[in-house]
């Protein structure tokens, strides 16, 4: 059951987060994520088959934290208004989502816990508070192209911001071969993640 609510919860988890990164890109006047009609919340403009539904799976099958990826919502940094400073605004707003995700299952569970006493109520606040945390803490990490590469983007000389831009739209692939590896070796991302997770479910 509660497997089921995570695969469900991963999909409106993961638009929402890419969603957010256009439509504040849009609001600091860069209209590329609107004008590509990938400002809307139908999942099918944003699901991708692998990163979206496949990996997610299959993480949850093997007992390993759930996370994923949806396509990109389309960001032209230099259509930004001030593309130096909102470009970090841009891509801190997807975590952001999931932090406020991760806080509305939070207070799910506590209700269910201390009110209602409800195990089904309970289980769909763990499902949207763990899935949303974990988004948000995999994101953060200062890693291209995770959303929390950002921060490193504020020290790089405007001069080699299109070659790194470039490196880090080819980035993926090798970000998803750590994760493997660390998954089935090293497991050094995998602990830290079960650790917040445990964290979380310790202050209900």
């Amino acid at each position: 059951m509660i497997q089921t609510l995570f695969i469900i919860v991963i999909v409106p988890s993961i638009v929402l987060h890419e969603v957010s990164h256009g439509y504040v890109a849009y609001l600091f006047g860069d209209p590329t994520a609107k004008e590509q009609k990938r400002l809307t919340l139908n999942p099918l403009r944003h699901v991708d088959p692998f990163g979206t539904i496949l990996l997610p799976v299959l993480l949850i099958a093997v007992g390993l934290p759930a996370f994923g990826y949806a396509k990109p919502v389309p960001v032209n940094v230099g259509r930004l208004r001030h593309p130096r400073q909102q470009a970090l605004w841009v891509s801190l707003a997807g975590p952001a989502v999931n932090v406020v995700l991760s806080f509305v299952g939070f207070l799910i569970c506590k209700h269910a816990f201390h009110v209602t006493h409800n195990q089904g109520e309970f289980n769909v606040g763990l499902a949207i508070g763990l899935m949303n945390l974990t988004l948000a803490a995999f994101n953060l990490l200062p890693i291209p192209p995770l959303d929390g590469s950002a921060i490193i983007e504020r020290f790089i000389p405007l001069h080699s911001l299109p070659r790194y831009y470039q490196w880090r739209a080819r980035a993926l692939p090798f970000l998803m071969i750590f994760i493997i590896v660390d998954s089935a070796f090293l497991h050094v991302g995998t602990n830290w993640l079960g650790n917040l997770q445990q964290w979380w479910i310790n202050q209900i």
